[in-house]
């Protein structure tokens, strides 16, 4: 890719994206310029990366520019760095709740390319999840999209959705990290209820769910079929099921994405 890649913004996922996009060797580190209001963590990450250090103006001339920031500083950014911004540029937000439209409102600029995209955090790991959707002018490039998406593929798997379903994305990607965790973590007490050692049971109930993940893509089976390839007949699974049922753990996930989308749709 012969792209400049700015992000104004070096956090947990902007440093992501970087490392994925400098690993894959899909632009050359000196390719790739940051900037961060806090000027220690921004020249950390140039050191780590071997990317450059610039200021916001400077971040401003790459050809696709990252908003790495929060929802609730998005807006005082693009006020600071609208004046800078060409027509040509990409704007790819990765700002939670934050419309297209909105977006295109803050920056004022007839033609201007903006993207917008919901990751989570298992890109700090390679193993991300992207929903990423365009506004007319970035519909329109296809070199642009093919961009956007080859620099999310670094750090995992990108699915391009209609924006309409973004907070469902929300939903069940962006946020549901949190939900596998505490999954593992009452996977794990219960074996150390068990017996087993913590840092043990850590392990055993982390790979499950990572093998589990693998055989929905790889098998391309229906997750109850898969579930009904475990439960043999009057066996532990199936009796570990019942009580699952009888709690309403489905009911409970399903509640509980919902009230996401929710909230996702108010922010």
């Amino acid at each position: 890719m012969n792209r400049t890649i700015g992000f104004i913004g070096t956090g947990n996922m902007g440093s992501a994206i970087i490392g994925g996009v400098v690993k894959s060797q899909m632009v050359t580190p000196g390719n790739i310029f940051v900037y961060d209001k806090n000027i220690k963590v921004a020249e950390e990450t140039g050191k780590i990366y071997g990317v450059k250090c610039v200021n916001l103006k400077e971040v401003c001339s790459a050809d696709i520019i990252f908003l790495a920031v929060k929802p609730n500083v998005i807006y005082g950014v693009i006020n600071e760095i609208k004046d800078y911004i060409q027509p040509n540029k990409v704007i790819v937000s990765i700002a939670a709740g934050q419309s297209i439209e909105r977006l295109e409102k803050a920056f004022s600029i007839t033609g201007l390319s903006v993207v917008r995209v919901m990751p989570n955090t298992p890109a700090l790991v390679g193993e991300g999840m992207s929903a990423v959707s365009f506004n007319q002018y970035a519909e329109s490039d296809e070199t642009a999209k093919d961009d956007i998406i080859s620099i999310l593929n670094c750090v995992g798997k990108t699915e391009i959705v209609t924006e309409s379903l973004m907070d469902a994305v929300t939903g069940v990607s962006g946020s549901s990290p949190a939900y596998v965790f505490m999954l593992i973590e009452a996977m794990a007490d219960a074996a150390v209820l068990g017996g087993m050692p913590r840092k043990q049971a850590y392990t055993f109930a982390a790979q499950a769910v990572l093998g589990s993940a693998k055989m929905v893509f790889e098998t391309e089976k229906h997750p109850g079929e898969l579930k009904d390839m475990v439960c043999s007949p009057s066996g532990t699974t199936i009796e570990a099921v019942k009580v699952l049922e009888e709690k309403g753990f489905r009911s409970a996930v399903i509640d509980a994405i919902s009230a996401c989308i929710d909230k996702s749709k108010n922010i």
